[in-house]
């Protein structure tokens, strides 16, 4: 049977990149979409609270008990959720394998891009923490980029090695926003599809 992947999503912008990426990097995957759109809405200011990750947990227990043979959660601010939880079945953060892909290159500068400033600082601060678990001198920055990406990109980007996608509706931009810098750029759902491929199998 094709494994079930449940798309946890706190924004509907997160999901036709999500499962554009299952399609093409792991086209036996059948995507499962459960959305709660205030996720996100409710952080607000104060940030993630405990509440808030309960009802994450929540969604993945619900994933579970549906029968999903994978777990992907979309929403960059939820990532550390799945380090509280004990799954019988893969669960990836939204950006656990691009991390991982974007320091096993060598590349020793890696610009991390974003549409919105809650979401560079904590992908910027997480990717930074993952580099120093791996113990990979690394430079970082970052580009705060609300509208015309890749625009915006080819006019300020100069010099890094590297692009790093915070978000996942940022995702569709990847290969032309590559071809318009010369250089490669992560996202988060083409990297997850890939490792959801090689744990779960085809």
């Amino acid at each position: 049977m094709s494994p079930r992947i449940a798309l946890i999503s706190a924004t509907p912008a997160a999901i036709p990149p999500a499962v554009a990426a299952l399609e093409k990097g792991f086209p036996r995957a059948r995507p499962w979409n459960i959305l709660d759109d205030r996720l996100l809405a409710d952080v607000g200011e104060t940030g993630r609270t405990p509440a808030l990750d309960d009802r994450m947990r929540r969604l993945i227990d619900y994933a579970i008990s549906g029968g999903a043979d994978g777990v992907l959660l979309t929403c960059s601010l939820y990532g550390e959720v799945t380090k509280q939880v004990d799954a019988p079945i893969p669960l990836l953060a939204p950006d656990e394998a691009a991390f991982d892909d974007a320091l096993s290159g060598g590349r020793g500068r890696v610009l991390i891009v974003a549409s919105l400033a809650t979401a560079l600082s904590d992908s910027t601060a997480r990717f930074e923490q993952a580099a120093r678990d791996k113990g990979i001198p690394i430079e970082v920055g970052g580009l705060l980029a609300p509208d015309k990406l890749v625009e915006t990109c080819r006019a300020r980007v100069r010099g890094w090695d590297l692009v790093l996608l915070a978000q996942y509706s940022l995702a569709p931009a990847a290969d032309e926003l590559s071809t318009a810098l010369g250089v490669p750029v992560v996202s988060g759902p083409r990297s997850a599809a890939a490792r959801l491929k090689a744990v779960i199998g085809e």
